[in-house]
């Protein structure tokens, strides 16, 4: 059972955030994680930025800037691209 008042949704601006990263190439999907409510990326970041945390094996973990707070997400990427993806994620959502 998922813990209560922590949810799976996100704001539209992130949704169209969602959509530019899903239509690289060499992007398999985004998956959704968990929101905290009253957290930031940092001053001057108006929602939907994104800001990449660390590359993994198979993907990307980031996270975005919603209406509310921070929404995780985890771009699953195709083996060995990682790198290159984070770079035109950076220069897609920059």
């Amino acid at each position: 059972m998922p813990s209560r008042g922590r949810h799976q949704s996100t704001s539209k601006e992130c949704r169209r955030t969602i959509e530019k990263i899903e239509a690289l190439d060499g992007v398999s999907g985004v998956i959704i994680g968990l929101s905290f409510g009253g957290k930031s990326l940092g001053k001057n970041k108006a929602t939907g930025a994104l800001k990449v945390q660390r590359i993994e094996p198979g993907g990307i973990k980031a996270a975005t800037q919603s209406a509310k707070g921070l929404q995780e997400l985890f771009i699953r990427t195709e083996n060995g691209r990682e790198q290159e993806i984070a770079e035109k994620i950076a220069e897609l959502v920059g």
